[in-house]
Order: C-alpha cells, then structure tokens, then sequence
C-alpha cells in the first residue's frame, strides 16, 4: 500500500477508533465528573506521572477535597501526602494550592474556559490547558503530549521538532471535528502499539503505510 499522505485524517482517524485499551486517567475524571476543576488538577498531577499513579492521587485528593475552597483550606503538607508518589510532588502540591486560592480570588470560584487565561496559571502549560478545554468544557482544543508528538512524526502525518511545534501544525491541517478526540487516541496508540522503543508494528493498523520515522527496531 502507499505510505499514509499528510491529509489522509479519516483514514488515521477511523483506525485509531479501533485501537482498544485503558481510558487515561485524565479521561477517566472527565467522564465521571463533567468538572472542569478536577480536570485541571488531575492533569497537572499527570506531568511525568505514570496514568495508574495519577488515577490513584486523584481519587485520594477529591476523596478529601474536590473543590478550589476545599483545597485551598489545605495545608500543602497535606496536599503532599494525598498526592504522593506523583512526579514532583511537592512542586505540584504548591502550584495546585496556588491555582486553587488564585481561581476563587479572581474568578468566582470557577476554572476560565479559554486558553490564554489558563495559560498564565502557574504550572499550566499549552497540554494542559488544551486537555481542560476539551475534557473539561467540551471546546475545540488540541492536546499534544509525547504520545501524540511522538506517533504523528513517525508515521509521517506531521515533520515537526516538538510538542508545541505539533500542536500549531495540527490547528493548520487536522480537521477540526477530530480535534477534541485525538490526544485521548493516539495516548492509547502510543502506549500500546506505537510504543516508544521497539514499537509493535506486526500489530498495527498502519504497518505497511507507516513512514517508521526513527524506527531502528519493531516487533
């Protein structure tokens, strides 16, 4: 078959529907919640954080406090404790406490709905605030992480040197019906076929039109 072409995006799409495996962890909170607060926070709890170690943090930290006021009442001894082991825990710890009391001082106790408001949070950068426009307020937003980074440049959809990079080429030629659904896909493709080292190309949907970018070895 022909390597995949820049625009080939319903066919990308439609494949990575059927791409089956655990809901991340973000997600998961989005789905139960329908709160864009407690998806701002689980996803600051997810930078460099293992998915089952977020789910866990999160559920202990709502389980005590699930609002701004309720966090903010926190000492962030406490918030430490409830999100350990976390990466960077007491970092976050102190960014989310901040972030909270900064939400009810300036805007009545709810999460902005647009992008360069959440972006001026400390802590928060363009994949978080792209994820809690989409999962968090069902907006049109691109969520770009290194799965999504990673997986586009090796089949060939995008040539671009980072994250940041990916997301500004995608606002220029992804569809956007696909916008909102694409980081939750290809997080699930990147982790269990188009893993970073030796990826398992026998098992993907893709495999004889993957331009393999980097690719030395697959299974």
């Amino acid at each position: 078959m022909d390597p995949l072409k820049p625009g080939d995006w319903d066919y990308l799409y439609d494949g990575l529907t059927r791409v089956r495996g655990p809901v991340p962890a973000v997600t998961q909170v989005a789905l139960k919640t329908r709160d864009p607060f407690k998806v701002l926070i689980s996803t600051i709890l997810s930078l460099r954080t293992k998915d089952e170690v977020t789910g866990r943090a999160s559920r202990a930290l709502f389980a005590v406090a699930g609002t701004p006021r309720a966090i903010a009442d926190l000492p962030v001894e406490r918030i430490e404790a409830l999100i350990k082991p976390v990466g960077f825990y007491r970092t976050k710890a102190k960014n989310i406490k901040a972030i909270s009391e900064r939400i009810i001082r300036e805007f009545d106790g709810r999460v902005p709905d647009d992008l360069d408001t959440l972006l001026t949070f400390h802590g928060v950068g363009r994949k978080t605030a792209n994820l809690v426009l989409t999962e968090g307020f069902d907006k049109p937003g691109i969520c770009v992480d290194t799965h999504v980074h990673r997986c586009l440049n090796r089949i060939g959809m995008v040539s671009t040197k980072n994250p940041e990079e990916t997301e500004f080429r995608l606002r220029e030629v992804l569809p956007k019906r696909y916008w909102k659904g694409i980081n939750t896909l290809l997080v699930t493709f990147g982790k269990e076929v188009c893993r970073p080292i030796s990826p398992l190309c026998s098992r993907c949907f893709l495999s004889d039109r993957c331009m393999k970018r980097g690719v030395s070895i697959h299974r």
